[in-house]
């Protein structure tokens, strides 16, 4: 039997990753006959993509930051297009669906990456952005600041945006927000932290550097190169798990990652029933 991709075996024992998928999978809600796109940003070795297949749908797969681009197609046997953020590599209205994760907080302007989106949309088409939060004033991030875990450590032109900066940048796009939801408080968002901040500075160094902004091993190679860490860290992964459980305690918080899902308003609406704004809270 052949062994498992090192993509899967990472993400059964990823925390925000899994967080993100499922809370993403709900927004999606049943695509079996929808054409998906899903645009990413160097930070993904094809476990995501692999999952959001596996729920159904016809699916296209780009990466504006295409470090992992062969991992990605390795895993998925499809092709993954590397892309330019201010011209998707696909015609107008080819998909019913896209989804950008994290992307947006790694472009200067990123108002032309998501008037893109929009283009590649049918009319009443979805769209779904996921970012890290932007409000810097959250305790965690003054911890990340503290520990040197800045937005240029993550290749981020900034920490994020907020909900309501995420809504506003996708009304400008003049595209019509109907849900919002978020994952990853504080105890998850912690955890994540001294993970990203033990790679990042102490056992990243002399591994492939074909990613001067990465968090965590993408590679094959570099999964190696760090394989006695990473074999303690699959051991201590059931107390990471529980810490990051108690963020059920903090329902009342919005977490450090954030998701908006929108439409594209159809130009002959006439008669249309009107999108219900719906809640997807973790």
């Amino acid at each position: 039997m052949a062994s498992e991709p090192y993509q899967l075996k990472m993400f059964r024992v990823s925390l925000k990753k899994r967080q993100k998928v499922e809370l993403l999978l709900r927004h999606l809600g049943p695509v079996d006959r929808e054409r998906c796109l899903l645009v990413t940003c160097g930070d993904n070795n094809g476990a995501m993509n692999y999952a959001f297949r596996d729920h159904g749908g016809q699916w296209t797969w780009a990466d504006v930051e295409p470090t992992l681009k062969d991992a990605m197609e390795q895993l998925l046997g499809e092709t993954v297009h590397a892309s330019a953020p201010e011209r998707l590599p696909f015609a107008d209205a080819s998909f019913d669906v896209a989804i950008a994760i994290d992307v947006h907080e790694h472009l200067d302007d990123p108002t032309p990456f998501t008037d893109e989106l929009k283009r590649v949309v049918v009319d009443a088409g979805r769209i779904i952005v996921t970012v890290p939060n932007g409000d810097d004033r959250k305790l965690a991030c003054r911890i990340k600041r503290w520990l040197g875990m800045t937005p240029a450590v993550y290749g981020h032109e900034r920490w994020g945006y907020t909900t309501e900066e995420l809504r506003a940048m996708l009304e400008r796009s003049r595209l019509d927000p109907v849900a919002d939801s978020s994952y990853s408080k504080f105890f998850t968002e912690l955890v994540e932290l001294g993970i990203n901040f033990l790679y990042v500075k102490v056992l990243k160094k002399g591994s492939s550097g074909d990613d001067d902004h990465a968090i965590a091993p993408g590679s094959e190679e570099d999964l190696r190169k760090v394989q006695k860490s990473y074999r303690i860290y699959k051991y201590a992964y059931p107390i990471f798990k529980a810490v990051s459980l108690l963020d059920v305690l903090l329902f009342f918080r919005r977490g450090y990652a954030v998701v908006v899902e929108a439409v594209r308003p159809a130009r002959a609406a006439v008669g249309a029933a009107p999108v219900r704004p719906v809640s997807v809270e973790r």
